[in-house]
This record gives C-alpha cells, sequence and structure tokens, in this order.
C-alpha cells in the first residue's frame, strides 16, 4: 500500500504469513462495510451517501443503489474460499479488534488470525468493479504470501 510503513502497513494484524514463509491458509474472507447493520444504521447511510457525507467503496462494489450487484454475486460465487460480508456492529471480537479504524476493508482469516488484506484506498481502487476486488483481493494473498484453505 503507497504511502504505508511495515509498521502501519495492513499486514500488522499478524506475526506470521510473511511471504517468504510457507503460505498461511485463508479459511474465510471477510469484507468490513463502514456502516451499522441495523435499520436505522442502513438509513442513515443511505441518505448520508446521497448527500455526499457518507461513503463506503465496498457498498459501491457489492451494492447498487438498493440491492446486491449480480456481478458482485457472480464473481464471490468463483472465489475459493467464502466472502461473507459484516457491518461495523457485525463484526466478530477478533474482526473488529483487527479492522478497528480501518474500514471499509478486506480480511482474510487464518489460523494465525485475521490478515489485512484491502484498506479503504485499494477499495476505491477498485473504482466499484467486483471483478477488480477480485483481482485486488488474489494479488493481495500472494504478496502476502497466503493460500486458500483445501
Amino acid at each position: 500500500m503507497a504511502g504505508q510503513t511495515e509498521a502501519d502497513g495492513p499486514d500488522r494484524t499478524s506475526n506470521t504469513g510473511d511471504a517468504g514463509d510457507t503460505a498461511t491458509a485463508v479459511r474465510e474472507l471477510v469484507g468490513v462495510y463502514h456502516a451499522n447493520g441495523t435499520v436505522l444504521g442502513e438509513v442513515s447511510y443511505w441518505v448520508k451517501a446521497r448527500l455526499g457525507r457518507g461513503h463506503c467503496q465496498l457498498c459501491d462494489i457489492t451494492h447498487g443503489s438498493v440491492r446486491e450487484k449480480a456481478a458482485w454475486r457472480a464473481c464471490r460465487a468463483d472465489l475459493p474460499v467464502p466472502f461473507t460480508t459484516v457491518h461495523l456492529d457485525e463484526r466478530s471480537a477478533e474482526v473488529a479488534q483487527a479492522t478497528e479504524g480501518r474500514t471499509p476493508c478486506v480480511v482474510a482469516l487464518t489460523d494465525a488470525g485475521p490478515r489485512m488484506l484491502l484498506d479503504p484506498a485499494d477499495l476505491e481502487r477498485c473504482d466499484g468493479s467486483p471483478a477488480q476486488l477480485v483481482d485486488a483481493v488474489e494479488g493481495a494473498m500472494a504478496r502476502l504470501g497466503l493460500r486458500p484453505a483445501s
């Protein structure tokens, strides 16, 4: 990630799995939206987004104005591991700790703990494209020495 040091980059959530190590297995990918999943949270985000006061790059990739994009469903189905999405208030304790203040994002769940794959800037570079998100996830996994669990 441009402009990030080794100490503050996306890889700081785990002590293992550097690209030089034996590949660490990814059992699940988790995309974290930058909004709460309650009805009030969803409505609040929708209004803020329409007024230009709120933005979630992951929402732009996975959803149209109201529902999930068909292109996202197709891309997600082709991934080698499950990809789930959660809102801020739906994160597990482990994912919340790894992503606090860094959403929206995509993390890989491994036996060594969660690994940050894509931060908000990485998601912005996907330009709303589900296919670009898949490419970015696969590229990040390769750079970090991660592989799908068998």
